[in-house]
């Protein structure tokens, strides 16, 4: 097949969404041809092949961080993606698009799949279509709702990455859409341990791990309030990942004379993200939704036990009691008495760690690229069988 994936954010821009669509592009490029349209910033080039993947970038405006797309530029790439994929297609026959994000990305892929007359099919991230942090967030404005909802009518099949992104759409959307189901995938990840005296770590500490962009959503000042009530405990809390909340939660941590208690490690390099989560006891998280929640499955294939709230895509790998705990959203004292039970329970942690190093055995990359590689077959066989219908109802 020769797949173009259209996606406003790809690595180096972005979060999960762009990262896990780098991971698909790059697994299926070992046995299709593989184009994808994102967006660019100053620096970065505007065609490149990277690890088999032909990568476009349109220009966009306004974009100042790598990690955070503001609403302007967003807005940007869907006349700059829609222009440059129009030339594209003019040069280049394609088999199939895979659009993400529905917004803003989701115009995209649709206009060039009706130029193209080839299937489209449009995976959900979550995010895209309910965020209960931001006020922008769609499901809260009519005018986007309706935008939406002729956006998931229009596609050729509609692709989920859990069970609670479907459910949002249903709930929010598209009542009678019968989406796909596809879990999300890793890279299996091959770094051992970091060495904890290299960060200036105890061995008898016990260390707590959280990765994601700073971002409200993740809530990560309810970690730091944790660490605050747990400072009788030899507890360590660190953290990944950079994002506009950086500063807000960098006073926080000194407020509260935490300073050494709580790790700001920043942007690492993935080698490096993973030889941290395998130096670790736990992985916390107090993230308010999450579409799927790639950074779990980071943390299962590093053996780690994981307390997290029970909203969101999470919820369909992840069983309290047996991965770790689910606690309801924001109940800030069952998250602190759990939280406690596993720095107090080495053998509980360990058992756990087992059992999630066991469940995310079918969540590696090449068991999502399989996925996907199957639906783009039937999706296209499919649009093959509708066009010979149509043709022969003519004759």
């Amino acid at each position: 097949m020769h797949i173009l994936f259209c996606n406003y954010e790809y690595p180096p821009l972005g979060g999960g969404g762009g990262f896990i669509n780098a991971l698909l592009a790059q697994e299926l490029a070992k046995c299709h041809r593989v184009t994808v349209l994102t967006s660019k910033r100053p620096g970065l080039p505007g065609e490149r092949l990277e690890n088999g993947v032909r990568v476009l970038r349109v220009p966009v405006f306004f974009r100042r961080q790598e990690a955070v797309a503001n609403l302007f530029s967003m807005l940007a790439f869907v006349p700059m993606g829609i222009k440059t994929g129009r030339k594209l297609l003019r040069d280049h026959q394609f088999d199939i698009i895979n659009t993400h994000f529905v917004l803003p990305t989701g115009p995209v892929g649709d206009a060039l799949s009706r130029q193209a007359g080839i299937p489209n099919v449009l995976s959900l991230h979550g995010g895209d279509l309910y965020d209960p942090s931001k006020f922008m967030s769609p499901h809260r404005h009519p005018l986007l709702r309706l935008w939406i909802k002729r956006l998931l009518s229009r596609a050729d099949l509609v692709v989920g990455q859990s069970r609670n992104t479907l459910e949002n759409v249903r709930r929010l959307y598209a009542p009678a859409l019968n989406g796909a189901l596809v879990p999300l995938g890793i890279q299996r990840p091959q770094s051992g341990a970091a060495s904890r005296q290299a960060y200036g770590l105890s061995g008898e500490d016990i260390l707590l791990v959280t990765v994601g962009r700073l971002i409200a959503r993740k809530a990560v000042i309810q970690l730091i309030a944790l660490m605050d009530r747990l400072r009788a405990e030899s507890v360590r809390l660190l953290i990944i990942g950079t994002g506009p909340q950086e500063p807000l939660l960098k006073q926080e941590a000194l407020k509260r004379r935490l300073a050494d208690r709580v790790l700001f490690l920043g942007q690492v390099a993935e080698d490096e993200k993973f030889q941290i989560l395998r130096m670790c006891d736990m992985y916390a998280s107090t993230s308010q939704h999450e579409g799927f929640g790639l950074v779990f499955l980071e943390a299962m294939a590093c053996g780690l036990p994981i307390i997290c709230y029970n909203h969101g895509g999470q919820t369909d790998f992840l069983e309290s009691g047996a991965t770790g705990y689910l606690i309801p959203l924001n109940d800030l004292v069952r998250f602190e008495s759990r939280c406690r039970t596993l720095i107090k329970e080495s053998g509980l942690r360990a058992r756990m760690g087992r059992e999630n190093l066991k469940r995310v055995e079918d969540l590696f990359i090449d068991r999502c690229g399989q996925r996907y590689e199957s639906i783009f077959q039937a999706v296209i066989s499919a649009r093959q069988r509708a066009h010979l219908v149509g043709d022969a109802s003519r004759a």
